[in-house]
């Protein structure tokens, strides 16, 4: 099948990036990837850990090891005009450490929150959560989350200041081969409706 083409500009490139603008592409911090992103230009990239054998993210990057791996690649983006987010785990330390790197927002990794199967966990790791959350606000950084957020577990972010975005793709998609997606995102949009933010 032959990629996307934008009609305009028959560009597949173009055409993502007009996909993409209004939403954080996620990255791993490898040279291929970055290379790509500095070809799309989005708005902006969150960075990701990646690893081969993970079929999905199963935590946050790790800021403080990665400092110097980090450090070339949100300057390469960042004077393309791109807006770097990195997906963290909710810890007082990755905070500060994507701060001092200049970033200009984080994305606290919710996963644990989600799988919690203990209210004392639960309760453990919302603690985190709004602490990293308040932290980063300080910081003036803008506080995104996600991972493994759903219908369910939603009422408890609502208990995690300090938020601008949620990624919710999985448990929305999931729902819409139920409902339809527009039913599954007007029910998500009304779990969000009370966040006091």
């Amino acid at each position: 099948m032959p990629p996307c083409r934008n009609p305009r500009t028959q560009s597949p490139i173009r055409f993502w990036r007009l996909q993409f603008a209004s939403e954080p592409v996620p990255a791993g911090n490898t040279e291929e990837i970055v290379d790509i992103a500095l070809r799309i230009v989005p708005d902006e990239v969150c960075l990701v850990p990646e690893k081969r054998e993970e079929v999905t993210t199963e935590g946050g990057l790790d800021v403080i090891a990665q400092r110097k791996e980090l450090e070339p690649t949100i300057k390469r983006l960042q004077l393309a005009g791109i807006r770097v987010s990195l997906f963290i785990d909710p810890s007082l330390e990755q905070v500060d450490a994507a701060a001092e790197l200049g970033v200009e927002m984080v994305e606290l990794h919710t996963g644990k929150l989600a799988n919690a199967f203990t209210e004392k966990i639960q309760k453990e790791e919302l603690e985190q959560l709004r602490a990293a959350a308040r932290a980063g606000s300080e910081s003036h950084l803008q506080v995104n989350a996600g991972h493994g957020i759903n219908y369910k577990n939603i009422a408890l972010i609502h208990q995690v200041p300090a938020l601008t975005e949620l990624n919710i793709g999985h448990s929305i998609v999931s729902r819409a081969m139920r409902v339809g997606l527009e039913t599954a995102v007007k029910e998500m949009l009304a779990a969000l409706a009370k966040y006091p933010g």
